[in-house]
């Protein structure tokens, strides 16, 4: 049985059924507690406002158009709700970037060895990315590990397409020289490799 369409659910929910824009919000949640989470580093205050962007998104659905994909539209609400928090709490925010393991991935790794590589490359990744500026970093998060293209991450920042490119190729650079600073033999040696 498929699935009804996100603009199948707005519909419903603009004329009342409630349980569609419950459907709507268990379709989402994921994505917008991850990115709000990312941003803002603490999984209490994610939690919280992920479940403002859905009352926001509630309120003023409405004013969904449909020239976005809904996952866009609700991404750009995100954005700006954990960047207001961060502005509101004056606190510098970095971007945490862990990529978990599936449980197909998983079920492929032959050994603990693997498994252990595989987690001390992301840690690597992770470090690195908190060390990018927090526009910066959620631009990579949103374009690699949301896989948006680049129009949709210049609707969910208000950046222009050309700026989030330049954005892209100087974080994609920084992020290079970041990791490669991981890889030099002193940092094996520091560590009692």
């Amino acid at each position: 049985m498929n699935e009804p369409s996100d603009l199948y659910l707005i519909k419903r929910t603009l004329d009342g059924d409630t349980n569609a824009y419950g459907l709507l919000v268990k379709r989402h949640q994921d994505y917008i507690f991850n990115i709000v989470n990312k941003m803002l580093r603490n999984r209490e205050e994610a939690e919280e406002i992920a479940q403002d962007v859905f009352i926001k998104a509630y309120n003023v659905l409405e004013s969904y158009k449909g020239e976005a994909k809904f996952s866009t539209w609700l991404y750009k609400i995100a954005y700006r709700k954990a960047l207001d928090s961060i502005k509101k709490n004056k606190r510098t925010s970095s971007l945490e970037l862990v990529e978990n393991l599936t449980e197909d991935a998983s079920a492929h790794l032959d050994t603990g060895l693997e498994i252990l590589l595989l987690e001390e490359k992301q840690e690597i990744i992770k470090s690195c990315i908190l060390k990018l500026p927090e526009i910066e970093a959620a631009i990579i998060t949103l374009f690699y590990y949301e896989e948006q293209s680049v129009k949709e991450i210049a609707e969910i920042t208000g950046l222009s397409e050309d700026n989030i490119k330049v954005k892209l190729f100087r974080s994609r650079k920084l992020l290079f020289s970041l990791l490669a600073s991981y890889l030099k033999p002193e940092k094996f040696v520091e560590n009692g490799r």
